[in-house]
């Protein structure tokens, strides 16, 4: 049985999926058409050069797009791609001059960034009308379901694996933040955005609502255009830029803030049924720390936690949601903070600075 699970690509709405098997995946993957050689791909992600693939090319990894179809939204489909040796995910976007605007621009900043918990571009198609970016495959779902999932077989991720992600994505958002030229402002970060590797490492995924360089980080938006801008997703977006228009790293840092959140207490951002966001869900256990911070603490993790880093991370969750911007942290602050209060669960799981 050939078992999907969502995990990629979650651009404007889009659950992507993964598969538990990696053999099986092959086996999946129909037709003998030529494809990609291996070295070339290898080589392509060492040297940060996209190749730009003809659109024969493409069709070849996916068996002419009738591959497994691993994932599918409102504005692309994710197929997987079967190269000589290894698999891939190829993106198809829909074709309209909005969404190849937000195609040119995934594609641009894809091209630039180099970072491990970032996920790595290897090649595109910009023949047609339809946009293509041609991905690596990143093997263990989205962090969402990880911690959400309802299935019984479903391991629970442990809190020095919740905080080595944290730390990996703090990483990820000051690389692009601070380390960049022109800074990148991610725009839509959320727990269906951040891909699991072998080894339950972070890899955010989804750059079609970045947004790039000084100017553009500080534009305020006219409230007529907000409803139709891309930025953001419910439970994760920053409520100075609803207020404001106004684009900032803080925004990101806002976003950053309840995943933290989101990884201590395993509830969800945002819940459709009851329109609950975390942030309100929560807001009296927050205001009241003599409840105890076992009332916050993932239940399916039982005391199988560090209620001093717990305490830290919650204090440092607050901070990066706090209504003013300014007071906000850096993700260069947030990078720091976590380094020094989870030192004991980074170490755990041999993550190397």
């Amino acid at each position: 049985m050939f078992e999907k699970l969502r995990f990629l690509f979650c651009a404007s709405g889009f659950n992507g999926a993964c598969y538990k098997d990696r053999s099986d995946c092959i086996d999946r993957v129909r037709g003998n058409n030529r494809v990609a050689d291996e070295q070339e791909i290898e080589e392509n992600g060492k040297n940060l050069i996209a190749r730009q693939y003809g659109w024969t090319e493409v069709e070849s990894f996916t068996s002419g797009f009738n591959s497994a179809v691993i994932g599918e939204g409102g504005f692309s489909t994710v197929y997987l791609a079967r190269f000589s040796k290894r698999l891939g995910a190829v993106k198809l976007c829909r074709s309209s001059e909005r969404l190849q605007r937000l195609f040119r621009q995934e594609l641009d900043v894809l091209r630039t960034v180099n970072h491990p918990h970032i996920v790595r571009l290897l090649g595109f198609c910009d023949e047609r009308d339809e946009g293509v970016l041609v991905m690596e495959f990143v093997p263990n779902g989205n962090l969402h379901e990880k911690l959400h999932s309802t299935q019984s077989n479903r391991s629970i991720l442990s809190w020095s694996h919740r905080m080595v992600i944290a730390f990996q994505l703090a990483k990820a958002l000051e690389y692009l933040h601070e380390l960049c030229d022109p800074q990148i402002i991610h725009g839509d970060i959320k727990a269906s955005n951040i891909l699991l590797d072998g080894n339950l490492h972070a890899k955010i995924c989804d750059f079609g609502s970045a947004r790039v360089g000084f100017s553009a980080t500080v534009q305020p938006q006219p409230r007529s255009n907000r409803a139709n801008q891309i930025l953001g997703s419910p439970g994760y977006v920053d409520p100075h830029f609803l207020r404001s228009g106004m684009i900032t790293k803080k925004s990101d840092v806002y976003s950053f803030g309840v995943l933290l959140l989101e990884l201590i207490t395993g509830v969800e951002a945002f819940c459709t049924k009851t329109e609950l966001r975390l942030t309100v869900l929560l807001a009296p256990q927050l205001s009241n720390r003599e409840r105890g911070l076992g009332e916050l603490v993932d239940e399916k993790l039982g005391s199988h936690y560090n209620a001093k880093e717990g305490a830290d991370m919650v204090e440092l969750a607050m901070s990066c949601i706090g209504e003013n911007p300014s007071l906000r942290p850096s993700m260069t602050e947030v990078v720091r903070i976590i380094r020094e209060k989870a030192i004991a669960s980074i170490s755990s799981t041999n993550e190397r600075k």
